[in-house]
């Protein structure tokens, strides 16, 4: 059954996020992708409320000098937990005396939504630079109250107080395993696959957890592979997102503006049919995605052996490929028989089987218009 056609129709997505993915897989479905949800981890409240609420009674008794907010749903979950114990105005007129400094552009959202202002908002995204400028400006014998997130580095609130800070670190949350790890590892495995066309991340924890996930699964080099060739779009929200990738020297996609919104469209752009393997047929135009192909508009789900076989005659241009040559990119295949009867499948699944051509004696072709190049 044909999809409903839009700018990603055909193109399988993996988002590895757990908190706002809906957001994130509706707005890729809109636009015609097919969307596997495979959260890396999961966010989890602090182990025990009345720590948090504790915590947040001795802020309101000693009030500090600084708060550093690091992330907008840890504020937001601060104040939320004040409110379900009758703290927020008490902590909100508190954290009006301090100074605020939010790590990044989300933090300070969030800052604006409780009706605060912040005095200052690092540019990349990161302690590290809140912790640099708080430095520059001179700690010492000042009260520092430290939202943690997830993935806080104890050492970050070590480097303040060796300045002379009294720091106090606040647990709103903390990240969890994977709510389903089958799931993962079999995403993963379509990633190494290269049957989804982009794997897309919005927190550098979940992906680091994608390849911790893929070395505990003995999927690493597959993985790796996959991104560092590009047969996979591996895209992330923001530099410091990026930093796992960056490090075993990938490279991703991070769009200019480190915004869920920039993101989509970076995506969509890259994987528009103009940067999709294609070519002109005698049935319109044919483009390759990631587990399916797209003819004259209409959506084709493929499997592995007759998408394989498509990919090698869109690439060969309408010239002939013998059964040997599509005996070797047949996953698990043994002999040519095999490639017959994924042949056959695959003109069954297209529809028209007029598209792919046999040539006695020597292989099969594309039926292509005269002047056709593929791209």
């Amino acid at each position: 059954m044909a999809s409903r056609p839009g700018p990603l129709s055909g193109c399988t997505i993996a988002v590895t996020a757990h908190r706002r993915a809906d957001d994130l897989i509706a707005s890729f479905e809109r636009r015609g992708a097919k969307v596997l949800h495979a959260p890396t981890l999961q966010i989890v409240p602090a182990p025990d409320d009345q720590t948090l609420i504790e915590a947040t009674r001795r802020v309101i008794a000693n009030p500090p000098d600084d708060v550093v907010v690091t992330t907008a749903v840890g504020f937001r979950g601060w104040v939320e937990a004040a409110d379900t114990a009758g703290l927020a105005a008490d902590l909100l007129g508190t954290l009006e005396q301090a100074r605020l400094l939010a790590r990044g552009p989300k933090a300070r959202g969030a800052i604006r939504a409780a009706g605060l202002v912040e005095h200052w908002s690092a540019r990349s995204e990161t302690t590290t630079e809140v912790v640099e400028w708080l430095k520059d400006q001179g700690v010492a014998g000042r009260k520092i109250v430290v939202q943690l997130h997830g993935m806080s580095e104890p050492g970050l609130q070590d480097t303040l107080r060796q300045a002379g800070a009294s720091v106090r670190g606040l647990e709103v949350y903390r990240w969890g395993p994977a709510p389903d790890p089958v799931v993962v590892e079999r995403v993963i495995g379509q990633i190494s696959a290269g049957a989804v066309d982009a794997v897309v991340h919005t927190s550098a924890p979940a992906a680091q957890a994608m390849l911790d996930a893929a070395a505990l699964n003995g999927q690493y080099d597959a993985l790796v592979t996959a991104l560092r060739t590009g047969r996979v779009l591996n895209a992330c929200v923001g530099p410091v997102t990026a930093g796992p990738f960056v490090a075993l020297g990938l490279e991703p996609l991070v769009p200019d503006r480190y915004r869920l919104g920039a993101l989509i469209r970076s995506v969509t752009d890259r994987l528009t049919d103009e940067n999709a393997r294609s070519i002109e047929t005698a049935y319109g135009q044919l483009v390759i995605r990631g587990g399916a192909a797209v003819l004259d508009g209409v959506v084709l789900p493929l499997g592995p052996g007759p998408r394989a076989v498509l990919a090698a005659l869109v690439a060969a241009g309408g010239d002939v490929v013998s059964r040997p040559e599509l005996l070797a990119v047949l996953p698990g295949a043994e002999d040519v028989h095999a490639v017959e009867v994924t042949v056959n499948r695959l003109r069954t699944a297209v529809g028209k089987p007029e598209l792919v051509r046999t040539v006695v004696r020597r292989g099969y072709r594309l039926a292509v218009e005269p002047a056709a190049v593929p791209s």
